[in-house]
């Protein structure tokens, strides 16, 4: 399977310690199968840093699915919204070494606040921060499991 991840730089050896920590799936590199979604979000670096880079990789999908934790989240539900709510509130992720779901979109901020202060129930709240068009990220939250599975391949400047 090829993975992309979009930054201002290429990244062959990704070092989870540059992680942010209050993210959809908390801290982890993120990645994607879907490569003009990395390529989206290589552009937002594009203003600061004056370039944007979309790093390629391959994984062996049945072997690290075999050999890893893995949380997959198959579509947008209850279980993904509690997930999200939680890792962006800095709460626990969970023991795992893969998040697979969905993407929350740019709305997130707004909605989780009026989700939270009750003015819209969790099956408006996921409405809301569904994307329109198929979206998936891969959370990689372990580094050896980025070490051992994650094989660079190559960087693409936009």
């Amino acid at each position: 399977m090829i993975l992309y991840h979009g930054s201002h730089s290429a990244i062959p050896a990704p070092n989870l310690s540059f992680a942010r920590e209050t993210t959809d799936f908390g801290k982890g590199f993120y990645t994607t199968t879907i490569q003009t979604q990395a390529e989206k979000w290589s552009e937002r670096f594009r203003r600061r840093h004056s370039l944007a880079v979309v790093s390629v990789y391959e994984i062996n999908e049945n072997e690290i699915l075999e050999n890893i934790s893995v949380l997959d989240f198959k579509t947008y539900s209850t279980e993904w919204l509690d997930y999200i709510i939680s890792c962006r509130q800095g709460g626990s992720a969970g023991n795992y070494d893969l998040v697979i779901g969905g993407i929350a979109n740019d709305d997130v901020f707004n909605t989780l606040t009026i989700y939270l202060k009750g003015y819209i129930d969790k099956a408006e709240a996921i409405k809301r921060l569904r994307y329109e068009k198929p979206n998936i990220q891969y959370c990689f939250k372990t580094q050896h499991v980025i070490d051992e599975y994650l094989l660079f391949k190559e960087s693409i400047t936009l």
